[in-house]
């Protein structure tokens, strides 16, 4: 039996649940949940995710919404190779680091450039350019901590071979980057840079073709 996937393509999360789906060959069926629709809201979505956001997924008659516990429920149920989210106890611990981490950090600062130069203006017709300005040297600031604090010069955020960590922060990274005044964003990241390269080319060719919406609506601010 296949699960369904419940997600927007612009929401970073939900690409990051769709990819591992796919890496892992895991039988799966996808829905798009319209929010301009406001089939978020509606009573059938409610049923199955509660708090009225994406991803969740249904498997039979059990659903689960939060990403993070999404991708470690298929991580564990579909015994997918260790790398991705590792036996050993510290090993696994540091996956977890991460994914607490890039709530309030990669996540919050590239939403915070994306809403601001690209979702607010499409609104309102307005853009602040001072505050555009503001949230992508956050943005930069807060890459540059997550090579400190996660990459420290190891080929991936974890170690030395790719988890669900990276899976994560790419989706997340991608979403800022794709935003005219975030192009510039990774000048003076050179690690993150070939970190990014090391990770597109185990995603690839799924990655590419689950940000083509990001792209597009991107270019449109």
């Amino acid at each position: 039996m296949s699960i369904t996937v419940y997600y927007h393509p612009l929401s970073q999360p939900s690409r990051a649940i769709v990819l591992f789906c796919r890496l892992n060959k895991i039988k799966h069926e996808t829905k798009v949940v319209d929010f301009s629709k406001e089939e978020h809201k509606s009573p059938e979505y409610t049923a199955i995710q509660p708090s009225q956001v994406v991803p969740a997924i249904k498997d039979g008659d059990f659903c689960l919404g939060e990403s993070t516990a999404i991708v470690r429920y298929l991580a564990a149920k579909y015994k997918v190779a260790d790398h991705w989210y590792p036996a050993d106890l510290k090993a696994r611990a540091r996956v977890d680091a991460y994914l607490a981490w890039q709530h309030t950090g990669l996540r919050k600062a590239g939403c915070d450039v994306m809403i601001n130069e690209v979702f607010t203006p499409r609104s309102t017709g307005k853009k602040d350019q001072e505050a555009v300005d503001k949230y992508v040297k956050t943005a930069e600031e807060t890459i540059g901590k997550m090579n400190k604090i996660f990459l420290k010069g190891q080929k991936f955020l974890c170690g030395e071979e790719i988890s669900i960590a990276d899976l994560f922060a790419i989706c997340e990274l991608i979403q800022p980057l794709s935003c005219p005044s975030g192009k510039g964003l990774l000048k003076n990241q050179p690690e993150i840079t070939e970190w990014m390269k090391r990770v597109e080319a185990i995603l690839n060719p799924d990655y590419d073709e689950m940000n083509k919406q990001l792209k597009m609506t991107c270019e449109q601010a």
